[in-house]
């Protein structure tokens, strides 16, 4: 097993936040949701029973980051391997590239960026194969939330408010998760009763109800009355996948990713070109190792965008050759030491997502993510149902004959990506990164920082970059080191520095093994808690 030595308990960086030590530990994004995932420990469940628990209180207590109209996909090791599930949707079976020829770009909101849910389905599957407790008991939590309330936190608040300007006006937004027009305030009680008679029908049909039962015939027919393309044969058609995750050693550990649809791969891509580099031996946080992070992550970025898309309709270039390390160590000569290069442009995605993780004595351990993409997602709320339909679509692109543009029962680009780090075939460590297209990015810091041996609340601690939309500009954390800053402009990079509380940077949330039980970090960024026993 994993262990982390005396030398890296050093916590150099703003926050300094001190990790959860323990037998059975859950980190999530707000502290509801990890006390859900305890109880459900504390009823005999195991990991996978504790981080669906949490998730599903997630969709009520954070439901400007994730919702119960979502997508999903965790990566487990369940003591002896890993598997990673992929529950994210398809589009409906109308969406042929004519019938989006009245559209210059693919849509942000309304039913056009509505693809299948799978959040639901993931619950399910991850439930019917590895938990211990009854599904319904993994309900309590979050029904209780949603019925009588829970006090919203500051910045939770802050978050809620800065997505509500753009959605309000579309029909049944309002009334579900803004009362009077605005997000709850810093401390008020946020009821949801719609929410609760929805996950109760869940709880009961044991999914059934959303895909091919009552809750399904309510989200069609509201898709049919409103102008939405979704239907019911739409719903009933979808499935998960369990997949086995894609991996890339860096030093002596080795980064497991969910593969195409998801962005896991650019993370992969980028450590495999620095491992080609020569990164491993640059002293951390000097200019040369962010100089040369940031210029992996840009190749990789623009080879991303280029040709990953539902694994299906990667004919041309597929995540095996994408992963080759001649391939790599190629993409790595392109790393000019001296200067900033642009290889060209990405993709503007920015997310409303949650992560969490669980782990317990038994040895399981879960890495897990859900989301509704951006914020509350298309806007559209089934009504009476506290369903907040995500907008996935908008992962699509409209140009002829580019894998991922838009096509019937097509599963779409995806940034939501679970992360999991092995060495020497043993579990280290689960995590992830949130916030839209950083993730990948997130993932490829995270990985070096403990490969260099930094523990992992130091690790989440550490201020991040983030590669823009453009592909050229870096925006970096307000407490990034200003030398830094001034060096790394000199070679070339558009660097723009961050407010303190931006919320470009996501969170993170991550259990490492120990040899007598796991270490959960979480991020000061969000609402991170970590709790165990």
């Amino acid at each position: 097993m994993a262990s982390f030595d005396g030398s890296q308990w050093a916590f150099p960086y703003t926050s300094q936040r001190m990790p959860v030590l323990a037998e059975n530990v859950a980190c999530t994004e707000q502290p509801l949701a990890t006390q859900a995932a305890l109880q459900a420990l504390a009823a005999g469940g195991n990991a996978v029973d504790a981080a669906v628990a949490a998730g599903i209180a997630m969709t009520v207590v954070a439901p400007c980051m994730n919702g119960i109209g979502g997508d999903l996909f965790a990566i487990i090791w369940d003591g002896e391997q890993l598997h990673g599930l992929n529950a994210s949707g398809r589009s409906p079976q109308a969406w042929t590239p004519e019938y989006f020829s009245k559209y210059e770009q693919m849509p942000s909101r309304g039913w056009d960026s509505v693809t299948v849910p799978g959040a639901v389905s993931g619950w399910v599957a991850l439930s019917k194969r590895f938990g211990k407790l009854p599904f319904a008991d993994l309900f309590k939590a979050a029904i209780r939330y949603a019925r009588d309330g829970y006090i919203v936190t500051p910045i939770a608040s802050r978050q809620w408010e800065t997505q509500i300007a753009d959605i309000k006006h579309i029909p049944g937004f309002v009334e579900a998760f803004a009362p009077g027009g605005h997000a709850p305030a810093p401390g008020q009680r946020f009821i949801c009763p719609g929410q609760a008679a929805t996950l109760e029908e869940i709880a009961r049909s044991e999914g059934e109800s959303f895909y091919r039962g009552a809750l399904a015939d309510r989200i069609a027919a509201y898709a049919q009355a409103t102008g939405g393309a979704l239907t019911r044969a739409d719903l009933e058609a979808h499935e998960v996948d369990w997949v086995q995750p894609i991996s890339q050693r860096y030093q002596d550990i080795e980064l497991h990713e969910i593969g195409p649809n998801g962005q896991g791969i650019g993370a992969l891509m980028a450590l495999g070109m620095l491992d080609a580099f020569g990164a491993p031996g640059l002293p951390v946080d000097s200019t040369e190792y962010f100089h040369a992070q940031i210029e992996a992550m840009k190749l990789a970025l623009a080879d991303m965008h280029r040709y990953v898309a539902d694994p299906r309709y990667m004919n041309e270039v597929d995540a095996q050759a994408l992963l080759n390390p001649a391939y790599l160590a190629s993409r790595a000569q392109e790393i000019d030491p001296a200067q900033a290069r642009y290889p060209g442009p990405g993709l503007p995605l920015k997310g409303g997502t949650t992560y969490l993780t669980t782990a317990d004595a038994s040895g399981m351990m879960v890495s897990f993510i859900q989301s509704n993409f951006k914020g509350f997602g298309s806007g559209l709320v089934v009504p009476d149902t506290g369903i907040a339909l995500h907008n996935r679509g908008w992962g699509f692109n409209l140009l002829p004959g580019h894998p991922n543009q838009v096509g019937p029962r097509k599963r779409p680009f995806h940034t939501i990506i679970p992360g999991f780090l092995m060495r020497d075939g043993k579990p280290l460590m689960s995590f992830g990164v949130m916030g839209g297209s950083l993730q990948a990015q997130g993932h490829m810091q995270v990985t070096a920082r403990i490969a260099h041996g930094q523990n992992p609340q130091a690790v989440i601690d550490a201020p991040r970059w983030r590669i823009l939309e453009d592909n050229v500009t870096v925006l970096v954390e307000w407490n990034f080191p200003s030398d830094v800053v001034a060096a790394l402009r000199e070679k070339g990079h558009k660097i723009e520095v961050a407010p303190r509380f931006s919320d470009e940077f996501g969170g993170s949330q991550a259990i490492a093994r120990l040899v007598d039980g796991y270490l959960g970090a979480s991020d000061h960024r969000k609402d991170g808690h970590a709790g165990g026993w």
